[in-house]
């Protein structure tokens, strides 16, 4: 069988699962996000997708951050919630839930969209052979701000996501990779699902 083809399937079987404990807010998410990016990072290079490539250990990264601050605050509110009366141990509650993005933060994030999208798409011009370097520095420089919001519990990041999924999907079918184009898709579908959710438990 394709290397390829083996790549694009053990990615769909992980993304898939990442994606549904995406959806109940479960922190081992993070722990499938460590693994999934050995996979996806040897196809996007066999693709040449050089920006989605060298995302992934970006995704490592974050993958540690994320799970880290998941735990840290999951630890603190369990040790903090003793009473009514525990006025700090609520704020750490507070911390732990799915929560909207403050506005003071978005000027910051476009910011950093921004940057990483004109810097990383200078890069695949000047040094690489990609024929795609401006789909493929814009859906990686979205990724980095959808990530960061993941790790703060933030509903909107599933719109992020939704942005990412759906351009994506489109640069993949074009790169002759339908399985994951057909992951991506249905992450789209999924993202819709997942902003429902998280925007009702938010409103509780």
């Amino acid at each position: 069988m394709d290397i390829k083809l083996l790549l694009q399937i053990a990615g769909v079987l992980l993304g898939l699962l990442y994606l549904w404990l995406e959806y109940r807010a479960d922190i081992r998410l993070w722990i499938v996000g460590l693994v999934m990016p050995l996979i996806h990072g040897a196809l996007y290079y066999k693709s040449g997708l050089y920006a989605d490539c060298s995302m992934q250990a970006y995704y490592v990264l974050a993958g540690l951050y994320g799970w880290l601050v998941w735990r840290r605050r999951g630890r603190k509110t369990d040790a903090g919630l003793t009473g009514p009366e525990d006025a700090e141990g609520a704020k750490r509650a507070a911390a732990l839930r799915i929560g909207h993005t403050p506005l003071r933060t978005v000027p910051a994030l476009a910011g950093v969209y921004a940057a990483a999208h004109i810097g990383l798409y200078l890069l695949l011009t000047r040094f690489t052979d990609s024929t795609v370097p401006f789909w493929d520095a814009g859906t990686t420089a979205l990724s980095v701000v959808a990530m960061w919001m993941l790790s703060r519990k933030l509903v909107e990041q599933w719109l992020v996501w939704l942005v990412v999924d759906l351009v994506t999907a489109g640069l993949y079918l074009y790169k002759d990779l339908p399985y994951t184009a057909g992951l991506y898709a249905l992450y789209s579908a999924l993202a819709v699902a997942g902003y429902l959710r998280w925007r009702r438990q938010a409103r509780a």
